[in-house]
């Protein structure tokens, strides 16, 4: 059985890697809450651009070619210029990605936080402001080596990676891949174009792209720092938003208006884009999906998520996307 390549990847082989760029460790190294890469906070001997502290993250192996994630880090550097609170790598002898023991990594130092209050009004409307200046600035130009985010990439590409390598239990099979395609149907109605894109009334930029309650650090004093810009991809606007709305519709409803009160005050909506909240949800459950198993050969996987993979876990996600059907034909929600 072959080795999986972050398994090479030991306590000596960050601190090296630190060291190769002239970061000095002293000793103090913990690993952080990661799956797709391996990230570590590390003290330093002495600081470095004012950090005595910073966060190194190893990227997963053959995931995304080294011009995607220095587009990456060009976006981070233009949000921080900006001055927009976006965590950016730091750039070390002119270079914001380095390589060492066959893994490539970036530095950026350390900031600390908590999950937002999204009961808070005031905390969304603030976090509101805050995106709406990031799409100001993920308006300015395209990515050119990132992806987009859309009905092929997300939904179809994912449903025939499952089927293809039959990831899904034969008993539980063609209920599964039967409302998986009804979903993909609605999507493909809700976002307007027919070859998996989008439709023309949509206008895309670059976004966050996972900006979730998790990916947002937050001080009672300088509001919200945005961290993770790993899933950067160009897409709608709203993709940055739906994912901080939780709850029952009511709540969802509240929570939207909020953040539109924040972000309007910067940068105009298209309230069209309210229509894809429940179609990019519904991308995000299968392609979540693919994503555990296309990761099934890396040992953090199967003891992080036990409960993935059998005919419950199907059984459920076909569950999922007949409420996801229910919630496409609604009409979406107002602000």
């Amino acid at each position: 059985m072959s080795s999986h390549p972050y398994e090479a990847l030991q306590p000596d082989t960050v601190m090296d890697a630190l060291a190769l760029v002239g970061l000095h460790g002293d000793g103090r190294l913990m690993a952080l809450s990661s799956y797709e890469n391996r990230v570590y906070q590390a003290g330093l001997e002495e600081p470095v651009q004012g950090h005595s502290q910073v966060v190194a993250k190893f990227y997963r192996p053959n995931r995304w070619p080294d011009a995607a994630i220095r587009e990456e880090h060009a976006f981070a550097l233009e949000l921080a210029e900006a001055e927009v609170p976006a965590v950016a790598p730091l750039m070390i002898d002119g270079r914001t990605l380095h390589h060492h023991a066959g893994f490539a990594f970036s530095v950026s130092p350390r900031r600390g936080g908590r999950a937002p209050e999204l009961d808070d009004e005031d905390v969304l409307e603030w976090i509101g402001r805050f995106l709406a200046r990031i799409h100001t600035v993920g308006a300015a130009k395209p990515f050119r080596e990132r992806p987009t985010l859309d009905l092929r990439s997300f939904g179809r590409e994912s449903r025939d990676w499952l089927l293809s390598h039959e990831r899904i239990p034969l008993d539980v099979q063609a209920l599964w891949r039967d409302t998986c395609d009804a979903a993909l149907d609605a999507v493909a109605q809700a976002t307007g174009s027919s070859d998996g894109g989008w439709g023309a009334q949509f206008r895309l930029l670059r976004t966050h792209g996972d900006c979730h309650p998790g990916n947002i650090l937050w001080t009672p004093d300088a509001g919200p720092h945005f961290v993770d810009l790993d899933d950067a991809r160009t897409a709608p606007a709203v993709q940055d938003l739906w994912m901080l709305l939780s709850g029952d519709r009511a709540q969802r409803q509240r929570q939207l208006g909020a953040l539109l009160d924040g972000y309007e005050q910067v940068r105009e909506f298209d309230r069209r884009e309210l229509a894809l909240i429940e179609p990019l949800r519904t991308l995000r459950l299968i392609h979540y999906s693919a994503w555990l198993a296309r990761r099934w050969d890396d040992p953090a996987f199967p003891v992080a998520f036990p409960w993935f993979g059998g005919s419950d876990y199907w059984k459920e996600q076909a569950h999922l996307l007949e409420e996801q059907l229910e919630q496409m034909a609604e009409p979406p929600l107002v602000a």
